[in-house]
Formats: structure tokens, C-alpha cells, sequence
């Protein structure tokens, strides 16, 4: 089935999203939050909330805009992800989330699918993201090339700022997925090789966005999460439950840093093009 290319511009009624502590402490654990950041786990601190939970209210408009682009779930892929943040959330709430399909690009074989969500918390912007998605074999339609975009490289010759490594557990993906994002292939073992996937259920992109956007509030903003501004990463590699975590950054002296991440043993990154604002 071809994607709807008459949807773009659609935008989604607003999607009500109520949260209390216990569901941002869970979505800390997911990401790998430890006992040292109590600040994020315990209510009686009150508790401190990440600012990548920003891509959790959005699940509900995305899943909406899949549908409407009659997008092939089983041929998605999740390219990129960014996300802007606007004030810190407090502990509980009830968050408005609007999305937008942006476009929908030919790339060949691959067609991306563009998708944007903006979210308020009494009226006021708290956060918004873009969901770049990949879908294979849905290319070949004739359509625009995907706009190019910026991004800061690593200059020449710097070393890194840091390095932070990190051990996920086995179970980080069931774990993450009580967040939201209930995709079998972050569960299944023969869902997951069935999409070629043989050495089992990998993590979420999402769950390894948030161990790299711990890493930089570790690292560059002294534990501090209001610091982070926004974070922008590509998904290049998978990353199986279990495997080390190794974000990199390269400050480049203007409130932006420069981000890989590298799994395991793996020479490849599994993230790059990435960059967070502080």
C-alpha cells in the first residue's frame, strides 16, 4: 500500500495526556536512571522530570498520524528524532499534544515520513518534537527530496569533552516499553526475527535517546536537566538489551555539543548527527 501523500499539512485534534510521579519515575528507570539520581526517582524530591519524556505524550498523535499516512508498521524504521524544550514539567499535570504530518519524501527505495508534535501544559508550550521515519520500500513515487538540514560537525582535530559509558540491562526494553511504545520488536523474539532482527528484540531508539541525553546532563550541565535545551539525534545502528551505552560529546563553545554513541564493542556509532543546545 502506497503512502497518502493528500495528508500532508494534516494536523490531529488534541490529545490529552495525564501524568503523575509514578509514571515519570518509570519513564526515568527506562532510560536507565540510577539510585545517585534520586532527584528523578523519588517523590518526596519531587520528582525532577527528564526532558526527553517530552517524546511520551507524543505517542498518541504519531500513532494517529501513522494511520493516516496508511504507513506499513511493519516496514518503519525510526530515523531521527528531535526534541525542543520550552519550560521543565512539575511532577504531574495533564498535557494537550497536537501533531502535524510536515512531509512525506522520496528517497528511492525508502520513503521518509516527517512528523511534528507541539504540547502544552496549561495553555503554555512545554515542548516540541520532529519525528524523521523511515519507511522501506515505499519509495520510488516521484515525490520531493527530503529537505537538507544543518548540522554541527565534530571539528577537526578536537578531542572529546567526554565520554560517559554506561550498561544497560537486559531487560531495558521491557522495561522502556511501559512507557508506551508497545512495538513487539522491542519484546519479541520471534517478532523480532521475523523482521530480520535474529539475535532478538533490540532497544528503543528512544530508550538509547535517553541514555545519551542523561549522559550530557551528567557530563555538561552538572546533573542539572533544566540546562538541556533541546536534542537532536540519528538512529543509525541497533542497540541490543544488555549492551554498554557510550556517548561522546564535543563542545563547541556556543551552547552546543556534538554527540556520537557507540554500543558495545562496535567501532560504528549507532547515533550520529547529533547535538544537543544547553
Amino acid at each position: 500500500m502506497s503512502l497518502d501523500l493528500s495528508t500532508i499539512g494534516f494536523k490531529t485534534e488534541p490529545h490529552v495526556f495525564t501524568y503523575d510521579w509514578k509514571t515519570v519515575v518509570l519513564y526515568a528507570l527506562g532510560i536507565g536512571a540510577k539510585r545517585a539520581e534520586l532527584d528523578y526517582l523519588y517523590e518526596g524530591r519531587g520528582p525532577k522530570v527528564f526532558p526527553t519524556f517530552g517524546v511520551i505524550p507524543a505517542y498518541g498523535p504519531v500513532s494517529e498520524l501513522f494511520g493516516k499516512t496508511r504507513c506499513d508498521m511493519t516496514r518503519l524504521v525510526h530515523g531521527a528524532q528531535s526534541l525542543r524544550v520550552h519550560r521543565p514539567l512539575p511532577p504531574s499535570g495533564t498535557l494537550h499534544t497536537v501533531g502535524t504530518i510536515v512531509g512525506i519524501y522520496d528517497m528511492k527505495k525508502l520513503a521518509q515520513v516527517v512528523l511534528e508534535t507541539n504540547t502544552t501544559l496549561n495553555g503554555e508550550p512545554c515542548f516540541d518534537t520532529e519525528w524523521q521515519l523511515l519507511v522501506r520500500d515505499a519509495g520510488n513515487f516521484s515525490g520531493e527530496r527530503p529537505p537538507k538540514s544543518e548540522t554541527p560537525k565534530i571539528p577537526e582535530g578536537k578531542t572529546p569533552d567526554f565520554s560517559f559509558t554506561e550498561t544497560t540491562s537486559p531487560e531495558q526494553a521491557l522495561l522502556y516499553r511501559l512507557s508506551g511504545d508497545l512495538n513487539p520488536l522491542h519484546a519479541d523474539p520471534a517478532f523480532a526475527s521475523a523482521v530480520g532482527f535474529e539475535q532478538g528484540p533490540i532497544l528503543h531508539g528512544l530508550c538509547t535517546y535517553g541514555f545519551v541525553a542523561r549522559a550530557v546532563i551528567k557530563e555538561a550541565c552538572a546533573g542539572d536537566a533544566s540546562k538541556l535545551k533541546g536534542l537532536t539525534a540519528q538512529f543509525r545502528k541497533p542497540v541490543w538489551p544488555g549492551e554498554t551505552i557510550r556517548t561522546v560529546g564535543y563542545a563547541l563553545g556556543d551552547g552546543r555539543i556534538v554527540l556520537q554513541a557507540f554500543a558495545g564493542d562496535r567501532p560504528e556509532a549507532v547515533i550520529t548527527s547529533a547535538f544537543a543546545e544547553i
